[in-house]
This record gives structure tokens, C-alpha cells and sequence, in this order.
């Protein structure tokens, strides 16, 4: 018996995009508005050389996160968001949009900042791979020292494999200590991480 979450399986949000271009009111809702400011808001610099966004979405926080990033690699596994997503940031210098599947691919190069924004709890844990402590592994060896990672997760029931709070939870602990946890905000709905990379790193 297959006891994968059907989100967990290739091209359900594909199909979930073709049936609504924007299913949970990423350009619309006060609620996202409010969540993208507040995400902004925390990041603990007001600039950042290169961006590595993951699950970008239609591209609505992309074209926001791109104006504090000199370069930003953003990504998703629904090629239908992604066409949303390069229609938004048209023009914008430095924004590179790509279809992704993390954490099995990865963009090349080194980031001083990895946004997860409600998307950790779709990676895992399921059928004894842990999608989450792989995303994990792949960031600490992509981040570079003084980099910051930033996880946002809601806070109520997910259709992914586990809840926001577990997601994060499970993120931060397969960090092994290797980033300092410097902030934890918890709106009534979501929760903001603040994960920080030393200087040097030993």
C-alpha cells in the first residue's frame, strides 16, 4: 500500500496550479501580505549577496526578496507557478527562476541566505526518507559564513507529511548545532526561524 501523501507525489502541484493559478492567495490574501512583511522584516540584514528561495510559488515574495538580494535563485516543482513567477519578475536584474525538485536538486554555488517559506513540511518525513534533515544537509554545505537561513512555517494543519512546527523543529535539529537559532517569532498562524551561520566556520 502506497501511504505517500499525495503531495509528496510528482505533479500534484502541477495539477493543483492548472486548476487554480493561485490556490492559496499568495497576490491576494491580507493574511500572505501580512506573513511576507513580517518575513521581511526579520531578516537579520538589510542585504544580502546571493538568495537561494525555495519553493518561490507564483513569485509574489520572490519579486520582494529580490530588491534586498544583489543575486536570488528562486525555485519551484510546478512549472505552471513558475510562468507566473518569471511573468512577475520580469525585468528585475539578478532573479534567476528555475524548476527544482529539493532536496534531490540543488543550485551550484554558495548563498549567505536560504529562505524555506511554508514548504519544509512537504519534504518529509515520509516512508522513512526525511526529506527535511537532506534539505538541512544541503543547506549548511551551500551557506556561506555570516549566512542566514530563514524558515517560515504555518502553524495549523498541513497536507503535507508532518505540522509547520514539527518541519521547523526537525530543520533546526538536523543542523547539529552548526547554526545559532537567533530568533523564534510565532504569529497565531505561522512561525518565523531566524538560523545564523559563524563567521568563520570550525
Amino acid at each position: 500500500m502506497d501511504d505517500q501523501p499525495a503531495t509528496l507525489r510528482p505533479g500534484y502541484f502541477e495539477h493543483l496550479y492548472r486548476s487554480d493559478p493561485d490556490p492559496w492567495g499568495f497576490a491576494t490574501s491580507d493574511y500572505e501580505r501580512e506573513k511576507y512583511a513580517a518575513t521581511l522584516a526579520v531578516l537579520p540584514r538589510q542585504h544580502f549577496v546571493r538568495g537561494f528561495e525555495v519553493g518561490c510559488s507564483i513569485g509574489v515574495l520572490t519579486r520582494q526578496l529580490a530588491a534586498r538580494c544583489d543575486a536570488l535563485v528562486a525555485v519551484d516543482v510546478a512549472e505552471t507557478a513558475l510562468a507566473q513567477a518569471r511573468e512577475r519578475c520580469a525585468g528585475l536584474d539578478g532573479v534567476r527562476i528555475a524548476r527544482m525538485a529539493v532536496p534531490g536538486e540543488w543550485p551550484d554555488g554558495g548563498f549567505d541566505l536560504v529562505l524555506f517559506s511554508e514548504v519544509l513540511y512537504y519534504l518529509g518525513p515520509s516512508g522513512g526518507a526525511d526529506g527535511i534533515a537532506e534539505a538541512a544537509r544541503r543547506t549548511l554545505a551551500c551557506l556561506q559564513p555570516g549566512g542566514a537561513v530563514l524558515l517560515v512555517n504555518w502553524r495549523g494543519p498541513t497536507d503535507g507529511a508532518c505540522s509547520g512546527e514539527e518541519a521547523a523543529d526537525r530543520f533546526i535539529a538536523s543542523c547539529g548545532g552548526k547554526l545559532r537559532h537567533a530568533r523564534l517569532d510565532r504569529a497565531e498562524r505561522y512561525r518565523l526561524d531566524v538560523l545564523e551561520s559563524p563567521l568563520r566556520h570550525g
